[in-house]
Formats: structure tokens, C-alpha cells, sequence
């Protein structure tokens, strides 16, 4: 009997009712043979609940949130919830099921609370109830710390959970479901013509994940990659039996035999750009200036530096995340009086919006059609990024939805 992990977000489990589904299209995959881990994460709504109360219990204003144990005590009790609800569901239909706490398999994680990465997962106490045929019902976004502290992985974090523990188990496969019925070449929000994509390569998911696209936490991505472990991407709100095969398979790109040039179009709305005028143009600036921000944990992303009309100095323009912002600057300001540079300013207003295709490595002209949409519909580009698979462009976020669009056609994808 092979083994699968099932993982469903805070929408798929968002009531009882909704809970009540999710069981059902559990004990279907029993049914059909499988040996069964599901991972949940909190009901809809409630880990931001549980957030507010640590802020009103004064963890903000300690500056307790989000790195203190006692605030992960607080935060992980969603998951463990949902673990107790979906196992009692379970057993009133007649399978047999238990909920696991981090702790209990155990996930171990480090001690980074409020992002803890996952150390090593033993397998064994899980791996023996499910091969008994009881379905494990396992809180996601949390492990222990080696000390014995519950540690929470951060927003997203049962993702990973999911990941991580189908990759213990040795998973035939790990199935996320979520809100959306698949990978799509776009938001469809924003360009009712994107299509879904039958299969994706993890590098292409990666990049959409880190670009924006909400799918994917990045880091369960990171891991399915590493293990090669094929993840698949579905509807929950969907009886059992209904469009067997559907969803997206991130997998191996040897797996996919049509390789697109251009697979997908991701955007985020959640960025700031930093300008730093007047620099001097001499070796230690940038490391004075970057090494800063690393040491505050401030995560920077695009950058272009250019000579200022002054000689012997330069304009720099970097980008961060927008929640990021007021840190950044006040970062920069104290950099300032050591360094000597003339001004500094922030701009909110900006988006980044990707290309992103394996294709782009044996492609010619990629870019050229990127500018060129964007040109034609009179959209500026401030700053550019690129990678093997992916190009990046800072524009004014009032151009967002139009530059998604633009280049959306730009690439055929609404034909594919």
C-alpha cells in the first residue's frame, strides 16, 4: 500500500461543515488503498485571532512577537484544533484516526521562534500507525525545539509541515489542497484567460512562490525539490470522485515533455524601492550598506546602481519587502553620517511583476518581448532582475493589473 500525505489549508477547514468534506475526501483515499497522513492547518481567521491576543497581552510591546516561545505557545494552538476536529470526524464515519502534535512524531525544528526551519522528522511512531491503518491527523506550522519548546515555522509553515513529513515517510506523493483548483499561468482575478497548468517543475514554482504567487509556501517547495517529491495542487471544495486527475504536479522538469518558454506570470504588490543618491563610488559602500540591513534581518531584493552626474559618486536603488519599509530607511539614515551619501527615499507605490518559464534557458528573445508589451502600453520600467528562469520588473503599482495582462498575451499563454 503506498503512502500519501494530504495537507488542506485554513479554507478548506474553515467550519465544521467544511471539515466534515474535508474527512470525507480522506476516507476516499483510504477507500482507494492508501496509507494516510493529513496535515491541517488553523481554521480560517483564527491564526490572526490568536496573533491580536499576543499583541494585547503586551507581546508587541515587549518585543516578545513573533520571536518568543510563549507567543509560538499561543499561535500553534489552531492547528491543534483543527488536528482534533478532522480526527473526530474521521472516527464518526467509521476510520480510525488519531491527531499527532509536532512534538509527539517528532518534528524537530531550531530554535528560531516564530520562523523555526525543521532539523530532522523521525518517522517511526508515525510511519507504524499508519501502516497499522489508522489515519494520522498531524498539526501543521509547528515542531519542538531540542529543548523541549514548541517552535512555530512561520506563515505558510504547514506547507512545509506537509512537505516534510511526506518526504519522512517516503510519500508516493504529498497533495495540498487549497482554495483554487490548481496552478494557473496567472491570478485569475486579474486575467479571467489564464489557464491551469497540468504540470509545473519545482524551479518554475520556486520562482512563482518567492514572485508572489500564493499557492506555495517557497520553503515546501525548497524541500519537495530536494527530496524529489512530486506535490500536487487541488480544490478541496470538491465531493470525492468529482474530476478525478485534476489539479497541477509540481515535479521534475525531466517529468514535463512539452517545456514552455514562458510558463507563468506572477506579481507582487508587496513591495518598497529604496533610492540612495549621491554615494561614493569606492569599494566597502555596498557591503556598509547591505550589511546593515542583514544584520537587522531586512531582506533585500532587486538592486541597480548607476553613476550620478557628480563624479566619483553613484545613485543605488534597491527593493524591500513593503511591511519592511520604515526599518529599511531608518537603517539607511544611520549608514548615512558613516558613509557620507547626499539623500534617501522611499517609494511605496511600486509593484514587481515576473516572467517566469524554463524555456528561458534555450530561448532567445525573452526579454524583448517583455519590454516590448510593456512598452506598447506605455508602461515605465524603474529597475530589472533576472535569473536562468525568471525576469523581474519594478514598475508603478498602478500599472499592475495592465502589465499582467499585457504580458500574459504577450507570451500566448491564454492559448495554451
Amino acid at each position: 500500500m503506498s503512502r500519501l500525505v494530504m495537507k488542506f489549508g485554513g479554507t478548506s477547514v474553515a467550519d465544521l461543515e467544511r471539515i466534515r468534506r474535508v474527512a470525507r475526501l480522506v476516507s476516499a483515499e483510504v477507500a482507494a488503498g492508501h496509507q494516510v497522513a493529513v496535515v491541517v492547518s488553523a481554521m480560517a481567521g483564527k491564526t490572526n485571532e490568536l496573533v491580536a491576543w499576543t499583541d494585547g497581552a503586551g507581546g508587541a510591546a515587549q518585543g516578545l512577537a513573533p520571536s518568543d516561545d510563549e507567543y509560538d505557545t499561543v499561535v500553534a494552538s489552531g492547528e491543534q484544533v483543527t488536528a482534533g476536529l478532522l480526527a473526530m470526524t474521521l472516527r464518526n464515519m467509521g476510520v480510525r484516526a488519531r491527531s499527532w502534535m509536532g512534538w509527539q512524531i517528532p518534528i524537530i525544528a531550531d530554535d528560531a521562534h516564530g520562523r523555526a526551519r525543521i532539523d530532522e522528522i523521525s518517522p517511526e511512531k508515525l510511519g507504524a500507525a499508519i501502516d497499522a491503518g489508522e489515519v494520522a491527523v498531524v498539526a501543521g506550522f509547528q515542531g519542538v525545539t531540542r529543548d523541549g519548546r514548541l517552535a512555530t515555522l512561520g506563515r505558510g509553515g504547514s506547507d512545509t509541515s506537509a512537505v516534510a513529513v511526506a518526504a519522512a515517510l517516503q510519500a508516493e506523493r504529498c497533495d495540498i489542497y487549497t482554495d483554487v483548483d490548481g496552478v494557473y499561468t496567472t491570478d485569475p482575478r486579474i486575467e479571467s484567460k489564464a489557464r491551469k497548468l497540468a504540470k509545473i517543475s519545482y524551479e518554475e514554482m520556486l520562482e512563482m512562490a518567492s514572485l508572489g504567487a500564493k499557492v506555495l509556501q517557497t520553503r515546501s517547495v525548497e524541500l519537495a525539490m530536494a527530496y524529489h517529491l512530486p506535490v500536487r495542487v487541488l480544490s478541496s471544495f470538491v465531493e470525492p470522485g468529482e474530476a478525478p486527475g485534476q489539479g497541477t504536479i509540481v515535479c521534475d522538469e525531466e517529468e514535463i515533455v512539452e517545456k514552455r518558454i514562458v510558463s507563468g506570470v506572477a506579481y507582487s504588490r508587496d513591495e518598497a524601492k529604496v533610492s540612495l543618491f549621491g554615494l561614493p563610488d569606492h569599494p566597502g559602500v555596498s557591503s556598509e550598506i547591505f550589511g546593515a540591513l542583514a544584520d537587522a534581518n531586512v531582506n533585500v531584493d532587486m538592486i541597480v546602481q548607476s553613476h550620478s552626474r557628480r563624479a566619483d559618486t553613484a545613485n543605488m536603488e534597491f527593493t524591500v519587502g513593503k511591511r519592511d519599509a520604515a526599518r529599511a530607511m531608518e537603517i539607511v539614515r544611520q549608514v548615512q553620517s558613516k558613509i557620507g551619501f547626499e539623500d534617501a527615499t522611499v517609494d511605496e507605490e511600486v509593484a514587481k511583476v515576473s516572467v517566469i518559464g524554463v524555456g528561458m534557458r534555450s530561448h532567445a528573445g525573452v526579454a524583448k518581448t517583455m519590454f516590448g508589451a510593456l512598452a506598447e502600453k506605455g508602461v515605465n520600467i524603474q529597475v530589472i532582475s533576472t535569473s536562468e528562469i525568471k525576469i523581474s520588473v519594478l514598475i508603478d503599482a498602478a500599472y499592475t493589473e495592465l502589465a499582467v495582462r499585457a504580458l500574459h498575451a504577450a507570451y500566448g499563454l491564454d492559448k495554451l
